[in-house]
């Protein structure tokens, strides 16, 4: 974890914190490509139950640590663990940023804490700060008492911002100079062995004397101007900055629309104290999609096949009680019309169709909805044309299903009535999905609650209430 920066009123490095470099950037072997196929799997699986270390050791050898991870997470539970025990001394640092789940959680339990330190100095500061989060707090505290002074007070202070947030997410390792320092001056600074510099970075910031950054300089622009040229004259001025409180996904938001590669991260006072990069926003992107994705199922995090029996029990508990509640009160509607449905069997028949029909339409528009909302395209100033629009579809798919399903049901049950009453409970409970689709993810945006995880829940209860509501209601009216 280091930032070097230049005192705007001199020229020499000023070093605010000792270096931590990843061993993955000075690695230049290339991990030998394993699919974990059955036959590797077994072969390290007799090593581990024969506690052969040495032979575990050699078969893990040549793994990317993004490989090893993915073999523990695969493995049993129990194979896992004699497995950490047996190669505990040579675990790659990147592993604990890299592994997940509960394989992630026997890993820290195996591993010494004074070795989790050690692990540490080696990562760069928002690999750091994401090891250190999953700790207990016992645990981190003791992690945290290990580590070198100017070490701490940065991951300390990086823990200190909201959890998914950029001031999470940065690197401390940047460099930052000021306007007058030349092309020059600035190269022989990034070949000196003496500087203090990240291993990987994309841009030089330029910082006025109070550490604000005014402007960034792509590596690619330092070396194609004369050493004489300043920094200022070759900058782009007005650098995209981030809030080091600002949501990740605000932040992948950023990046996206602006193509960025790097961004400067800002305290409070605009001051200069990290750097995101497109690398961690990846990450993020590929994480928010699952999330959503998972939520609009219900199972959120327990989706994932290494968590625990528990912990996926009670995840998806959570979401069929409501779902358990929701039905019911459907039910109830249906149970309002018993005699009706006593009068006409074929009422029982055809109340699903409906109830399907709108609530897949529903699930679609409120699809739509929360992308467009993560997006940005869904907002208060274009919501009414945008209802409008979602309507009109509705409208569309609702006379053309009401038409198809109105001469079934007139064909199946030799009822013209019953027909008539179907297509017009189609086309009216279409509608109700189509405008329900958008206002239920909108109204939870509003309030602050998250749509991708209740929308589902509320539009579908709304458009089985109303479909059941709406097609036994008319045909009471008009049957009977």
């Amino acid at each position: 974890m280091s930032e070097t920066q230049l005192r705007p009123d001199g020229p020499g490095p000023e070093k605010t914190h000792d270096q931590m470099t990843s061993p993955a950037a000075d690695d230049a072997t290339v991990a030998k490509d394993v699919h974990l196929s059955r036959e590797f799997v077994d072969k390290l699986l007799e090593a581990v139950r024969a506690e052969d270390a040495a032979g575990a050791r050699q078969i893990c050898d040549d793994l990317h640590a993004a490989d090893m991870a993915d073999l523990l997470q695969v493995l049993p539970a129990r194979e896992r663990r004699k497995l950490l025990n047996l190669i505990q001394s040579d675990i790659d640092p990147e592993l604990f940023h890299e592994i997940e789940g509960e394989a992630r959680g026997d890993l820290y339990e195996i591993t010494p804490n004074t070795q989790i330190a050690d692990a540490v100095t080696e990562l760069e500061t928002d690999e750091a700060v994401y090891v250190l989060e999953d700790l207990r707090d016992e645990d981190r505290e003791e992690v945290l008492r290990a580590l070198s002074a100017d070490d701490r007070v940065a991951i300390e202070e990086s823990l200190s911002y909201p959890e998914d947030s950029a001031g999470r997410l940065m690197q401390r390792d940047l460099i930052a100079l000021p306007e007058f320092w030349t092309v020059g001056q600035t190269i022989d600074l990034l070949r000196s062995d003496d500087a203090d510099i990240p291993d990987d970075f994309y841009d030089i910031f330029v910082v006025d004397p109070a550490h604000k950054p005014v402007g960034t300089v792509p590596l690619s622009r330092v070396m194609r101007n004369q050493r004489g040229v300043a920094l200022g004259h070759i900058m782009e001025k007005k650098p995209h900055v981030i809030e080091a409180t600002a949501d990740q996904e605000e932040v992948a938001y950023a990046f996206t629309k602006y193509h960025l590669i790097s961004a400067a991260v800002v305290d409070e006072s605009q001051r200069l104290v990290g750097v995101v990069t497109v690398d961690d926003i990846v990450e993020v992107i590929e994480e928010e999609a699952q999330e959503d994705i998972l939520a609009l199922a219900g199972v959120g995090e327990s989706a994932s096949v290494n968590e625990s029996l528990f912990e996926v029990t009670r995840g998806r508990f959570t979401w069929l009680l409501v779902n358990l509640a929701t039905a019911v009160l459907a039910s109830v509607v249906i149970g309002l019309f018993d005699a009706a449905i006593e009068q006409m069997v074929a009422l029982a028949v055809l109340m699903p169709i409906v109830a399907s029909m709108g609530g897949n339409a529903g699930t679609q528009t409120m699809t739509v909805a929360v992308r467009g909302l993560a997006t940005k395209e869904l907002s208060a100033t274009n919501a009414a044309r945008i209802l409008k629009r979602e309507l009109m579809i509705a409208l569309g798919n609702g006379v053309l299903l009401a038409v198809i399903s109105g001469l079934l049901a007139w064909l199946w049950f030799g009822s013209p009535g019953l027909g008539g009453v179907f297509a017009a409970a189609m086309i009216f409970n279409l509608l109700v999905a189509g405008m329900f689709g958008l206002l239920v993810p909108m109204g939870l945006a509003r309030v602050g609650i998250d749509p991708a995880i209740a929308s589902s829940v509320f539009v579908t209860t709304i458009t089985d209430v109303i479909g059941f509501f709406a097609f036994l209601g008319l045909a009471a009216l008009w049957l009977f």
